[in-house]
């Protein structure tokens, strides 16, 4: 399965929302990374079909998703950041509902909820109300339904978001492991989510692609960039007002920060190696929207 984007815009009067987006998506798991308002939802959207792009064509194995019409639908897997359920229904009675509307069969429907409940470790409390279920329980569901229909193309809206550290390695290992025969599109804002299990970032700023690369590649782009710096801690709020601190760390009387800079900051700071966090704060250090979760 590929899936080609091609020059997709989505303008809303005097905002452009995305704004030529043009890239090419295989099979793996593909990291769309950015802050709020970079565009990530309304790009995964038209790759749903559920916003018309205001310019552009999206073709999976070179048939555009409108020649292939309803055919499309049965292709996608898609997990919003706030999916629909209803607390009163079990995780069982949940899953034979959402088949029922996928038109499957009662037989069908009963071997698909179990192979479903044991892909996302959920048996034991499949007839459990959903209302009892954790943050990360309910999203293994969301993962569970949005899988019914076997899709090559699943699309996962900040799956994590708000889950515990133990949850959230839980549930990428699940994505990872799901994602071995499918394109796996995970938007997302916590680096840690796409530098473990991404085998390709997309990074999005004001809805443009910043750049497509390997995690790891990206993150060398800013070599040179990252320090560590040790000052008195008197100077601390100095460096803060005129560099992008990562993280710093009180020793004494001294303060060891890492920092991203164009250019060596003082005599006496050390290159780092950087990180996707690193290049995360170095694209996103204006305005104050980047979140940079991570575990």
């Amino acid at each position: 399965m590929e899936l080609k984007l091609d020059t997709i815009s989505k303008h809303y009067k005097d905002k452009k929302a995305v704004n030529q987006v043009s890239t090419v998506l295989k099979s793996g798991v593909c990291g769309l990374l950015g802050a709020n308002g970079s565009g990530k939802t309304t790009l995964m959207r038209m790759i749903c079909g559920i916003l018309t792009p205001t310019s552009g064509t999206i073709t999976p194995d070179g048939q555009s998703i409108y020649q292939l019409g309803e055919d499309y639908r049965e292709l996608l897997g898609y997990l919003p950041q706030d999916f629909g359920y209803y607390p009163d229904f079990t995780a069982k009675e949940f899953l034979y509902y959402m088949c029922a509307v996928k038109g499957l069969s009662l037989a069908k429907t009963k071997q698909k909820t179990a192979e479903l409940l044991a892909l996302v470790n959920l048996e034991e409390v499949a007839n459990k109300k959903i209302k009892t279920f954790s943050g990360g329980m309910k999203q293994r569901l969301g993962i569970a339904q949005s899988n019914i229909n076997d899709p090559s193309i699943l699309i996962l809206d900040e799956p994590t978001t708000g889950l515990d550290p133990k949850e959230r390695v839980r549930f990428r290992n699940l994505i990872s492991d799901i994602s071995k025969d499918k394109i796996v599109i995970l938007s997302t804002h916590i680096t840690s989510d796409v530098e473990y299990i991404a085998d390709m970032l997309v990074m999005m700023k004001q809805g443009e692609i910043l750049l497509t690369d390997t995690p790891d590649n990206a993150a060398q782009s800013i070599v040179g960039k990252v320090w560590e710096v040790e000052v008195a801690a008197q100077e601390l709020r100095a460096f803060e007002d005129q560099y992008m601190v990562a993280n710093f760390h009180h020793e004494g009387e001294r303060v060891r920060l890492r920092l991203i800079a164009e250019s060596q900051p003082t005599e006496n700071a050390q290159p780092l190696t950087p990180t996707l966090e690193d290049l995360y704060l170095y694209h996103f250090q204006e305005g104050g929207t980047a979140d940079v979760s991570t575990d």
